[in-house]
């Protein structure tokens, strides 16, 4: 009995730590995809790499040395209403707004531009090292990409480094996280040559949704057209999304 009493206490015990271990490395995940509600033209020839909504226009950022810039885009016909240039020696990336200044990542550069939102004139620049994937606001703290499954917390006043979260799906790192959009409960982030997009908890860094988007993506175009651009639009909770070189822009709710 006692031998009994012992074996069973273990199996109890190790039920519970499996179970343990399951609710902190594994999330519940929720399969999503895309249903269209609206669609504007978008510029074939932008190399999408940051998308943000702001203040009834979208902020794009695009990349590609010698083409880079940063752009307000009308999302009522997809017209440019203002661009401004980077740099030739400078590969764009992704782009937010926290508060009333904007922040453009570099690709390789290490280089971060602080804009003015309303005229997208540089009014300051931090430095950084490693590479500038995707970029969003929290409310709190800006949060950067790489291209690995980390998600770095900066803060806005110094870009300095104030956390890191890696981020997993049912318990494997989640690589190649690109452009970002941070909303009231989740880190949406493009996942890099795929056309899948993830929700993460931005308190675990457990993706609790994963977005098949393939039904977006333009056919017959290069492999560089890659899904990349997505902006949640606060009036009604819908998303736009893009990709790089794609001829549309599509405003989706996540079904």
């Amino acid at each position: 009995m006692r031998r009994t009493h012992r074996v069973l206490l273990l199996i109890v015990a190790t039920t519970m730590t499996a179970a343990a271990c399951g609710t902190d490395d594994v999330a519940e995940v929720t399969r999503r995809v895309p249903r269209v509600i609206g669609s504007v033209p978008h510029d074939a020839t932008a190399f999408t790499q940051g998308l943000e909504m702001r203040d009834g226009l979208l902020l794009e950022g695009t990349g590609r040395y010698g083409l880079s810039d940063r752009r307000l885009v009308d999302p009522v016909d997809g017209s440019v209403r203002a661009r401004l240039m980077l740099p030739t020696s400078q590969f764009g990336e992704g782009l937010t707004v926290a508060g009333d200044r904007g922040f453009h990542l570099t690709w390789r550069e290490g280089i971060v531009h602080v804009f003015d939102p309303a005229s997208l004139g540089q009014i300051g620049m931090f430095t950084y090292a490693g590479e500038g994937w995707g970029i969003c606001w929290d409310g709190e703290h800006l949060v950067m990409s790489d291209g690995s499954s980390v998600l770095v917390r900066r803060d806005p006043v110094d870009f300095s480094v104030v956390s890191e979260t890696e981020v997993s799906l049912e318990g494997r790192p989640v690589n190649l996280l690109n452009e970002l959009e941070c909303t009231p409960d989740r880190i949406w982030a493009n996942v890099w040559q795929t056309a899948t997009i993830v929700g993460i908890d931005p308190r675990t860094g457990l993706v609790r949704d994963v977005v098949d988007a393939s039904s977006l993506v333009p056919k017959g175009l290069g492999p560089d057209a890659v899904l990349n651009g997505i902006a949640r639009d606060p009036a009604d909770g819908s998303f736009w999304v893009t990709g790089k070189l794609w001829p549309t822009m599509w405003k989706v709710r996540l079904d």
